[in-house]
């Protein structure tokens, strides 16, 4: 295990079990002018060691750790580094492992056949609000999103128990009308921070917009 070493760019944490990954994982940020490593672990034991230490931009980690679940992890760091942004990076791309990372808080998903040269990209996009996504996971969200037609109030509901008291904050503050500047105001956070909530907020309640949002949180009472 690595703590965190603070520098310049955007600071990654790796935690996966995967010699060959982690390798290449690693030498893509290192090899990265605007991003480094100020952190690793190949245990969830040792993964959630580091949130002891001061919080890491990103998080890349796998599902599947030798002492249990990447999404206990995800669960975990949600709570704790709130800015950080998670990229499950795995084997497993069945709708349980991809909706059950979703749902802890991941805000990225792809299958380690990616190329790992691509991956630093891909932590850049999801640094600045992007939401990386492997194609075929993809596929199968839109197509589990098109068998829902006509129920999106029901998963909408289903949904809302999974939103954080903070996450609930923030959808009200949008709701009457806050921009995500006086929600970051309000509430003593970044910018940054902010458009984090609203990606978690946007995949779990499974809306696309914000007016969307306005009106998932109105039938739902959270206004």
């Amino acid at each position: 295990m690595t703590g965190n070493q603070r520098g310049y760019g955007i600071g990654v944490v790796v935690i996966d079990d995967d010699p060959a990954f982690f390798i290449a994982a690693t030498q893509a940020i290192n090899a990265s002018p605007d991003m480094h490593l100020v952190g690793s672990a190949t245990s969830l034991a040792e993964g959630l060691a580091l949130l002891d230490h001061a919080p890491a931009d990103v998080m890349v980690v796998d599902l599947g750790l030798p002492d249990g679940s990447g999404i206990d992890l995800i669960h975990a760091t949600r709570s704790v580094w709130l800015a950080c942004d998670i990229m499950v990076a795995t084997v497993f791309g069945d709708e349980a492992h991809v909706i059950g990372a979703i749902e802890a808080g991941a805000t990225g998903y792809l299958l380690k056949d990616a190329k790992p040269s691509t991956l630093a990209a891909e932590i850049r996009s999801l640094h600045q609000g992007g939401s990386p996504i492997s194609p075929i996971i993809a596929r199968g969200l839109l197509s589990r999103l098109g068998g829902l037609t006509g129920s999106r109030n029901m998963t909408a509901t289903t949904s809302v128990s999974t939103l954080s008291k903070r996450e609930e904050t923030v959808l009200d503050l949008i709701t009457k009308g806050f921009s995500q500047t006086d929600v970051a105001a309000q509430l003593a956070v970044s910018p940054h921070t902010v458009r984090t909530f609203v990606r978690r907020i946007y995949l779990k309640l499974d809306v696309r917009t914000k007016s969307e949002a306005i009106r998932a949180a109105q039938s739902l009472g959270i206004t």
